[in-house]
């Protein structure tokens, strides 16, 4: 019998289905990840892994697990707490769920650039302090969505499903990749340099992988190449910014704002100095928290894991050239 190891309850239809199959099945309890030494010590003699993006996938685990190992299912679309190379060195197949968020991030985008530009959150806090005594003709203002220059950084799924939604609000539409993308056109996007974009744009929304390539992309030299009226989100990775820059960025005034669902580290202490700017609106990580996105995912997930016991090709497999190795 299959042994394997869920590191979070998942939702009800995934538990279903792994309780149906014919696994020795050990479920961590908790509502919070299990501990580095706690997953050692769960996953030795195991045959697969359903992890979280919260748990830390490296080669000291994948060696306590032991040479049965031979899936590595995630309940996430990046991976970047998986030592990828690690796997494909050992031929373990490490699964993953792209595009079935898409939607739900993109969602999420638009409502972080509107809550961000138009002070939602700052206006509600005054408002339940007691601060609101009339109306001001220049009260909680702020930009406009509708008409600006919106710059997408990553051009991907989620970077499309976002160009879609903006095309209702009539903005000129940038964006910046690793190579030029064929559906740009279709979408309304024009092609820049990274600088370019950080220059012309009034919102930059980053879509991007977190990669070496992209840690830090936007540092304190890619904020002051922005406008002190702009707006940054981040619903990617936290690493993709250079948090320490951004928060001196916001006290300043070189940026006007960020609306953020993404940090380094996660969860972001409560004490935090970015959560205490009220020009910040900032969300624990709740891009793909819809219903429906979050049981597909779980779905997503057992469907690679069993492939990957069965010894079957994973239906979303985040190193394919772990096949050429067979």
């Amino acid at each position: 019998m299959n042994r394997v190891f869920v590191t979070r309850i998942l939702p009800e239809p995934a538990m279903a289905r792994l309780r149906a199959a014919d696994l020795a099945l050990d479920v961590w309890p908790e509502p919070g990840p299990p501990p580095y030494d706690e997953l050692l010590r769960r996953v030795a003699g195991v045959h697969g892994l359903l992890t979280l993006l919260t748990d830390r996938i490296d080669a000291r685990l994948l060696d306590a697990a032991g040479p049965g190992l031979r899936v590595v299912s995630q309940m996430a679309v990046g991976v970047d707490n998986i030592d990828l190379a690690a796997c494909t060195a050992r031929g373990i197949p490490v699964g993953h769920t792209p595009g079935v968020l898409s939607d739900a991030v993109a969602d999420l985008t638009i409502g972080l650039m509107i809550a961000t530009a138009r002070r939602f959150f700052e206006a509600n806090a005054d408002m339940r302090a007691g601060r609101w005594t009339t109306w001001e003709p220049m009260g909680w203002t702020g930009p406009d969505l509708h008409g600006s220059t919106v710059g997408i950084v990553g051009l991907g799924r989620i970077g499309q499903a976002v160009a879609r939604r903006l095309q209702g609000f009539n903005v000129r539409l940038l964006y910046h990749n690793r190579r030029l993308h064929p559906q740009a056109e279709e979408l309304g996007a024009t092609y820049v340099s990274l600088d370019d974009l950080l220059a012309a744009s009034d919102f930059v929304t980053l879509h991007c992988p977190y990669t070496p390539d992209t840690h830090h992309l936007i540092d304190a030299r890619a904020l002051a190449l922005m406008k002190p009226t702009a707006i940054l989100i981040n619903t990617a990775r936290g690493g993709v910014v250079d948090q320490d820059a951004l928060l001196e960025a916001l006290r300043s005034g070189k940026i006007r704002a960020a609306g953020l669902d993404v940090f380094t580290p996660e969860p972001l202490p409560p004490d935090h100095p970015l959560l205490a700017l009220p020009n910040v609106v900032a969300l624990p990580h709740v891009g793909s928290a819809s219903i429906a996105t979050r049981i597909r995912m779980a779905e997503m997930a057992v469907e690679n894991l069993l492939a990957g016991l069965a010894g079957r090709p994973l239906p979303h497999c985040a190193n394919p050239d772990v096949y050429a190795r067979a």
